[in-house]
């Protein structure tokens, strides 16, 4: 390798928006982010299901599936997650 043209290679702090601190290396130095694996809603597993204007039961309405029998999907999915996860 030549010799002084390659950054240096040091500890860096990785700090998140919600107090998580991360050691690691970097060529930039310490980072500030606004989100984290701790605390984004898809890997921390508090993800919600939200429903705008109803676009969830026009969608059962258009399709003809009752409401009983989506929510019983939505629960067996659920379930098969958790074990999963396990």
């Amino acid at each position: 390798m030549k010799k002084g043209i390659h950054p240096k290679y040091e500890e860096a702090t990785i700090t998140c928006g919600c107090g998580n601190v991360v050691k690691t290396k970097s060529t930039v130095g310490d980072l500030s982010v606004e989100i984290c694996a701790e605390c984004h809603p898809f890997f921390s597993g508090k993800q919600k299901l939200m429903d705008t204007a109803g676009r969830v039961e026009r969608f059962r309405k258009k399709y003809g599936i009752p409401a009983e029998e989506a929510e019983e999907a939505e629960a067996e999915e659920s379930e098969a997650k958790e074990s999963e996860a396990k």
